[in-house]
């Protein structure tokens, strides 16, 4: 089959052109054909040079040598995972400017999805035509779809990224007022109705790309609704995309969803959560392969992480990782109800956490916008915690003490304007940020103030209140109104609260965030007292909740 039309002018192979001829009767055929056209390629790119001047007819000779050899074995599957022949399919691109024709064929032919380097190749071609955000799209897809090495595919894109915000920024500062683009809001309700519609809609084609995305126009088949109490659906099988979900109980309960425990395929050792939203809700899909995208892989298990999302016509169900240690707020509660305040040591541990946490959604552009502790489930870590652990600016996977979940609030900074605040309250009791409550305009604020009341309820046992209050030298600022006991590191926790509920600007955070958290490590470190006495603690409460 033809994949694509020979060189105009060219009526016979250039291999066999340049090659000595064999004898039919004593030609065989070599166990890899496609070595001669690599040779032959690689000869005539030499000739062809490097610099800004080149023969036409070397050029045209490395023309009729990739396109007789995309001719002949294009399609063949022998190749159809070699990356030599995917290096000749971009070469030819290259040579031909056919880029986007190419990399549209293999997407049909399946052909290579699985190399990162069509993905970082045709990216590439994209800037050098500036196209930028469809070069972010195809960095997106392909690390959606674990192209390998992964690894360099994401810090690829997060050097594309880098250069990207950059080229933004002095955008802004040689733009003039009057070029502001019109019909476009710089103030948003991100949360709204017809905000996300509008949202699901820039980002529908991006969906349908990303690996474990299914989508039905129809109502879901099985044979129990999905919508049935939880008294029904417990023990209850549900089969979705090949695969068997046995019920076995119901871990949390929200206003359009249930989060059930259940096991696959029969086999109990391997546990999923399933989120099943009425009516049917892809975007917290679409943050979960942002987070795959944008969060440096050391850092990803900090996140939560979904498997796969059904989309019917009546409901969705979302596949997630299943964590059974509970969440932050059953830690906090389990204190209150023998009444005894978390130890400061515990509470410093997960406040480093969270700082981390917010310090790397921000710096990538997404905010979570519902930072509560029943969204943190909480882990323990494999070993002891050591200096180290808090020292190490490499994060160890296996020293995870959170886990942030339940995505669908969470906001892609990348899909607004640059210069885009927000507007509207977040709903939830106790976590109105002062913007919100003031009817100011807010961005990163709604994961910081989170943060403080958390904080706020480590320390005290209770839900925060803010007060305004005066400064020595001039003007107020935002304070907590109960008063840290004076055993606590109070200048540490002051600086927390006054940096963070005082937010200068809409800007960037991470910052502050990064020297707050350097300031609460530092202390852990001071003392091998305090880092022996946090491992004890964690210890004990692992047993204690763990059992429960």
């Amino acid at each position: 089959m033809v994949i694509l039309d020979r060189t105009p002018g060219v009526t016979s192979s250039p291999l066999q052109m340049s090659s000595p001829r064999v004898p039919r009767e004593e030609a065989s055929p070599p166990s890899d054909p496609i070595l001669p056209y690599l040779r032959s390629i690689s000869r005539a790119m030499d000739e062809l040079g490097t610099g800004p001047q080149c023969d036409p007819s070397a050029l045209d000779q490395l023309k009729c040598y990739l396109t007789e050899c995309i001719r002949k074995y294009g399609d063949e599957y022998q190749y159809s995972t070699d990356p030599r022949l995917l290096k000749i399919w971009i070469l030819y691109a290259d040579a031909t400017d056919a880029f986007p024709k190419v990399y549209k064929q293999l997407e049909e032919k399946r052909m290579f999805l699985e190399h990162a380097l069509l993905y970082e190749s045709y990216a590439l071609y994209l800037c050098a035509e500036g196209k930028l955000q469809e070069a972010d799209k195809v960095y997106a897809i392909g690390i959606s779809r674990k192209a390998e090495p992964l690894d360099h595919l994401q810090k690829t894109h997060l050097t594309f990224l880098k250069h990207l915000e950059n080229f933004v920024e002095e955008a802004d500062v040689d733009a003039q007022p009057s070029k502001k683009q019109k019909n476009e809001p710089s103030v948003v309700d991100p949360w709204s109705v017809s905000s996300r519609n509008t949202l699901l809609e820039t980002v529908n084609d991006d969906l349908r790309t990303f690996a474990g995305y299914h989508k039905s126009n129809k109502v879901y088949y099985g044979k129990v609704a999905l919508t049935s109490s939880q008294h029904i659906l417990r023990n209850k099988v549900i089969e979705l995309g090949g695969r068997k979900y046995q019920i076995k109980g119901s871990t949390g309960t929200g206003a359009f969803a249930k989060v059930y425990k259940a096991t696959v395929d029969g086999n109990a050792e391997e546990i999923v959560a399933l989120k099943i939203q009425n009516p049917p809700f892809p975007w917290e899909f679409y943050m979960y392969r942002q987070l795959d995208m944008r969060i440096p892989e050391v850092e990803r298990p900090s996140f939560g992480y979904a498997h796969e999302v059904h989309i019917f016509s009546d409901v969705s169900v979302l596949v997630c990782d299943y964590l059974p240690y509970g969440t932050l707020l059953d830690v906090i509660n389990s204190h209150i109800v023998v009444e005894r305040h978390m130890d400061e040591v515990l509470c410093m541990y997960y406040t480093i956490e969270m700082l981390r946490m917010l310090e790397t959604l921000h710096s990538v552009g997404i905010i979570h916008g519902d930072f509560k502790p029943d969204n943190m489930l909480v882990c323990y870590p494999s070993g002891d915690i050591t200096e180290e652990t808090f020292r190490s600016e490499t994060r160890d996977v296996q020293n995870q003490g959170l886990c942030l979940v339940d995505w669908g609030r969470g906001i892609d900074m990348n899909l607004f304007r640059p210069g885009t605040v927000f507007h509207g309250d977040c709903g939830t009791s106790g976590f109105s940020c002062v913007e919100m409550q003031e009817n100011r305009n807010w961005t990163y604020q709604v994961d910081t103030y989170g943060l403080c009341v958390i904080a706020h309820m480590m320390l005290h046992g209770v839900a925060m209140s803010v007060e305004k209050v005066p400064r020595a030298v001039g003007g107020y600022e935002y304070q907590p109104k109960l008063p840290f006991r004076r055993y606590w590191n109070v200048e540490l926790w002051k600086k927390l609260f006054s940096t963070l509920l005082n937010a200068p600007s809409n800007g960037s955070d991470v910052a502050a965030l990064r020297g707050l958290r350097a300031s609460f490590r530092e202390h852990m470190c001071s003392s091998r007292q305090l880092v022996g006495k946090l491992s004890q603690m964690l210890a004990k409460q692992k047993a204690s909740l763990c059992s429960a």
